[in-house]
């Protein structure tokens, strides 16, 4: 059972009426061990007026759409499928074209962008540094060892010195989440 994050298309306009509504529903239906979150995305935006006043103000960063968060084994529970797409305002989930197929759910990378963006999730700090010794623990390498040769902190990437059968170091792009530091 694992948890995956699904888009609902909306009526535009009535993206957080749609989130009550879900909330009570979910309630009502006792179906809080399936539907976890729903969630509205929005962030501050700042205006300028026409007197030359700045206002900052909530914008919804997706209009006509609402975030869910559910249960999944295989799929979708089909009764907490059924709630969601019967809700009023809804017109259905992003990623299904009707006709009872299943929605597709948003890629964890980028919901957990979404989520850091609007403060729900906190990004994961690293400490790497050039010349730290690491230890590669996903991939095809699991299990090597290797200096970091270059850091960027942005993309969250290190160049990883590997040293094969030659003797000779063989740069290597790794993501953060792909090493670990030695200690």
């Amino acid at each position: 059972m694992s948890k995956k994050w699904y888009v609902a298309q909306t009526y535009s306009g009535y993206e957080n009426s749609v989130k009550q509504d879900l909330d009570r529903r979910i309630e009502s239906y006792n179906m809080q061990d399936k539907i976890y979150q729903v969630i509205v995305p929005e962030e501050e935006q700042e205006t300028l007026r026409k007197d030359g006043t700045k206002v900052k103000k909530m914008v919804k960063m997706f209009p006509g759409y609402i975030f869910i968060e559910m249960e999944v084994e295989k799929e979708v529970d089909e009764k907490a499928w059924f709630m969601v797409r019967n809700t009023p305002k809804v017109t259905g989930f992003l990623g299904s074209s009707g006709g009872g197929t299943k929605p597709v759910p948003i890629p964890t990378d980028e919901m957990n962008e979404i989520l850091m963006k609007i403060g729900k999730l906190e990004k994961t700090v690293y400490d790497f540094s050039v010349g730290d010794k690491v230890n590669i623990i996903s991939g095809s390498f699991t299990g090597q060892v290797g200096e970091i040769a270059s850091v960027n902190m942005e993309k969250e990437i290190a160049t990883v010195l590997v040293t094969f059968f030659g003797g000779r170091p063989t740069p290597m792009e790794l993501k953060f989440t792909e090493i670990k530091k030695q200690f």
